[in-house]
């Protein structure tokens, strides 16, 4: 069945056409008004900072809404937006649960339940930053330094393969060099970090997040309106279930059904879909960094209650659109004969994008989108990039600024200059990584770095705000345990990254420990974060709790 035959006249009239191409002199104009705008509310957030607190927490007087926005945009990057998006692409629909598990834990459950105790608990404890708020709130300044040197060594990974995933956009639609679109990312986003501060940030962020709700809100529909409407490209994507056993039979062997079915339980792709994408991303969230600290820049709890309906909004149009489109796009490519590049008419999504996901969200937006919307999806793509981008090179130079500099050379003065050199490091050695990373990184390396900061972090974050009888030994067990599990199940078990790192190979001859089904193919964080959670427990029972007038502080 020709899918051109289902199309409604309106589409196939224009569907696919070769003269659409983007003129890259008008989009290049458009983004100079947009950096115009970026630059502006960058100044902004530089004149209104006056001291750390504007700088690392926006003075803690953040309107609801530009809250909501900033945490949905510093959550949602193009990380998911490119790089699981074109994850959808290849494993399908099955994807759509993360959707449901990032509004469920990482907005209602994040709000409700970490986001109350977090505001009120870091005033109580004067906390500026993540690692502040755990070390005073533990009365620990060696476990504000542990903290800093974790954020420090894990975070340009998730830093790169934002950076990688905006890159590969500008790469595939616009035709650029991958080497000059990682220069002009981390500059620009350099420039409202450095100096404008959480309070610049966050005045991006808004308006960021508020381009990417329309602009993927946007390709959805243009998706819908080229496939013939959703019940015609729903059917034509399950009609295409045999096509996996046909054209993808090592895919197919290893448990995948067709792109509106979950894969075949207990298989290689079950295990990978749920344990690495689907728990690890959907739980690690509650532990990010730079999440937490958007908590603390609020007035009030009723703040954060109006903020998570706007979340969760966010969260729905944006990930949710990117995971459906990316699905959809194998209606696209297979059933498109003509009008689109040599070589990839009649092809599935990952065939078209020659095996590499991170390419499947910018080839189809190059191929199936009119001009305006393909101009409207570059100022998405740019936003989710550099709204994450930017909260992250915040949380890592306020690591190296605020937390490691004041607190291994013991002066509690003003560090915001020091902490502005500490975003310029972050972002250099992201650059770097965006450079050596091999192609298709960029999903797998969100699931690792929020696998890992759920394991390191979540056991215990939660009982500092929950659990009176939390012990300082206790949450230096959680964490060691947490990071040392995951980093051994990275280099030994989980075969993605063992074979890819080759210690494993080298030391024992084989490219994971534990070959036996399923274990080379389940994530670290399966049983890292049961191993801190245990680890927080039992240590915490054997050792002295802190003192009862610092407990009453904290939980008042």
């Amino acid at each position: 069945m020709e899918l051109l035959s289902m199309l409604s006249p309106a589409a196939a009239a224009v569907h696919a056409n070769p003269d659409s191409g983007m003129n890259t002199l008008v989009l290049g104009a458009l983004i100079a008004i947009y950096m115009l705008g970026i630059g502006y509310l960058g100044y902004r957030g530089f004149r209104k900072t006056r001291g750390s607190q504007d700088y690392l927490l926006a003075g803690r007087s953040v309107n609801p809404f530009v809250m909501a926005m900033s945490y949905g945009a510093a959550f949602i990057s193009t990380s998911a937006l490119v790089g699981f998006g074109g994850i959808a692409g290849q494993f399908g629909m099955g994807l759509m649960w993360l959707v449901f598990m990032n509004i469920a834990i990482g907005i209602v459950g994040a709000f409700i339940f970490f986001g109350r105790r977090t505001r009120r608990m870091g005033l109580a404890l004067d906390a500026h930053t993540f690692p502040e708020f755990m070390g005073n709130r533990f009365q620990s300044r060696g476990l504000k330094i542990f903290l800093a040197l974790i954020i420090f060594l894990f975070m340009p990974l998730y830093s790169s393969v934002v950076l990688i995933g905006g890159a590969r956009f500008l790469q595939e639609v616009m035709m650029v060099d991958y080497g000059w679109a990682l220069g002009v990312f981390a500059v620009v986003v350099a420039f409202y970090v450095v100096f404008g501060g959480l309070k610049g940030v966050m005045y991006v962020d808004a308006l960021m997040g508020t381009v990417m709700i329309v602009g993927m809100l946007s390709l959805l529909v243009m998706c819908y309106w080229k496939l013939g409407g959703i019940t015609t490209a729903h059917q034509a994507l399950t009609d295409m279930a045999p096509l996996v056993a046909e054209r993808l039979p090592q895919e197919a062997a290893l448990g995948h059904q067709g792109w509106t079915c979950m894969p075949r339980f207990n298989s290689v792709w079950w295990w990978t879909l749920v344990s690495s994408l689907m728990l690890g991303v959907g739980i690690g969230a509650l532990a990010q960094p730079q999440l937490a600290v958007r908590f603390m820049t609020v007035k009030s709890s009723r703040e954060l209650n109006r903020a998570v309906l706007i979340g969760s909004v966010f969260i729905l149009f944006t990930v949710g659109s990117a995971y459906m489109v990316g699905a959809l796009s194998n209606v696209f490519f297979y059933y498109t004969g003509h009008g689109i590049a040599d070589g990839i008419q009649g092809k599935l999504s990952i065939e078209a994008a020659g095996g590499n996901p991170d390419l499947i969200i910018p080839m189809f937006i190059r191929e199936a989108l009119p001009p305006v919307i393909l101009y409207l999806f570059s100022l998405t793509l740019l936003s989710a990039a550099m709204s994450t981008l930017s909260s992250l090179f915040h949380v890592t130079g306020s690591a190296i600024g605020h937390d490691l500099f004041r607190n291994l050379t013991k002066k509690q003065g003003d560090s915001t200059l020091i902490t502005r050199l500490g975003v310029v490091f972050g972002i250099a050695v992201s650059v770097i990584l965006g450079i050596v990373l091999p192609p298709g990184i960029i999903a797998r390396g969100t699931a690792i770095f929020f696998g890992v900061c759920a394991a390191s972090f979540l056991p215990s974050y939660a009982a500092a705000l929950y659990w009176r009888g939390t012990t300082r030994a206790g949450v230096w067990a959680s964490i060691s345990v947490g990071v040392g599990v995951s980093l051994f199940g990275l280099f030994f078990l989980h075969r993605k990254e063992s074979a890819a790192l080759g210690l494993c190979r080298a030391l024992f001859g084989k490219s994971e420990l534990i070959g036996t089904f399923p274990w080379p193919y389940v994530d670290t964080f399966v049983y890292s974060l049961p191993l801190s959670l245990a680890a927080l427990l039992v240590v915490s029972r054997l050792t002295a709790k802190l003192p009862e007038q610092h407990l009453n502080h904290c939980f008042k």
